[in-house]
């Protein structure tokens, strides 16, 4: 039989995480190990919890999200944790990135994108709200980036295009808004995946924040 998912809650609303814990327990493959209210709670009993994914509130009394989630991290560097986030918390996201977050989901998604971000979380790839995903990449804007001598290094281009692909734009939308072809997009497109090793948007999203070559 296959090993069941592990999950942690970490949420001061008592609420939330008793609604949510229901909803997990309904699942056949998914199993709640710990529901905690505080950063403090889930480090401490953090050296004896068997779990693998993590779903991380942002913003608590005590210790926050993002200090957890690197405490907890350096503690255990398998652990999979993903941002709980309500609109408005953008301004936390490159932080939570910076400290380990691989996911970010709304408090408000349906509980087929909770799903979604367990197991994606699971198979090692980052996860974003859909809706919050479309929100993020629309307000993002490019830092001016030093480009490397490295040979895997992003070069000037593939940064741009970078960006671009963030920001939800299709590989025949980024060759009209740069005045290249399609052709040309999808090779720079598959040379930047090789590069950094990611395999979706949500992917290069992290990667795009957590190497400052974006803004939010």
């Amino acid at each position: 039989m296959e090993r069941r998912v592990r999950i942690a809650l970490v949420d001061d609303h008592t609420l939330f995480r008793t609604g949510l814990v229901g909803l997990l327990s309904q699942h056949p493959n998914y199993e709640v190990v710990a529901d905690v209210g505080s950063g403090e709670e889930f480090l401490a009993i953090l050296p004896t919890l068997d779990v693998d994914v993590v779903f991380m509130d942002i913003s608590m009394p005590g210790i926050d999200g993002s200090e957890t989630t690197r405490r907890a991290l350096a503690e255990r560097p398998e652990l999979r944790i993903i941002t709980l986030s309500m609109y408005g918390d953008e301004h936390f996201y490159s932080l939570m990135v910076e400290c380990g977050a691989s996911g970010f989901l709304l408090k408000d998604s349906d509980i087929e994108e909770v799903y979604a971000a367990i197991d994606s979380a699971v198979n090692g790839d980052s996860y974003f709200s859909s809706a919050l995903l479309d929100s993020l990449t629309r307000n993002m804007s490019r830092l001016a980036t030093t480009v490397s001598n490295e040979e895997d290094a992003l070069s000037e281009r593939e940064i741009e295009i970078l960006v671009e692909v963030c920001r939800g734009l299709s590989n025949q939308e980024i060759a009209d808004k740069l005045f290249i072809s399609k052709r040309t997009v999808d090779k720079h497109r598959a040379n930047i995946l090789e590069k950094t090793g990611c395999k979706n948007t949500a992917n290069l999203v992290v990667y795009a924040i957590k190497n400052h070559l974006v803004e939010i």
